[in-house]
């Protein structure tokens, strides 16, 4: 997927040129459109990983240190059935929020279990 960090500055960079500002980075004396609060890391889909866990660990971690270098509110989209087999369960992110998304049309979230 090519250099994390830039990753995240260009998604930065496309949401400012758009008039779209961080509320955590954006000043008072700015004229914005838009604000976000958080960009979430979509971690899914186990064919765009790598097979080695401490090489896509180190790409989040990458990106991570990125958004917050930028004064970026990150959080993390992912489920069990992603997160084990990308990251071998990694809980380097853990003080992150987790967007959990469930996908069975049951609005229950008793299939949960504590993951990252």
């Amino acid at each position: 997927c090519g250099n994390p960090a830039k990753q995240m500055d260009d998604t930065i960079s496309y949401l400012s040129s758009h008039s779209i500002m961080s509320g955590e980075a954006s000043n008072s004396t700015e004229s914005v459109g838009v604000k976000y609060g958080m960009l979430w890391i979509d971690v899914e889909g186990t064919q765009y990983w790598s097979s080695s866990h401490s090489n896509n660990v180190n790409f989040i971690q990458k990106m991570v240190d990125e958004g917050k270098k930028k004064g970026v509110s990150i959080g993390i989209y992912t489920s069990n059935s992603q997160w084990s087999p990308i990251t071998g369960g990694s809980t380097a992110f853990k003080k992150y929020p987790l967007w959990y998304p469930h996908y069975d049309n049951s609005a229950s979230f008793s299939d949960f279990v504590p993951f990252g």
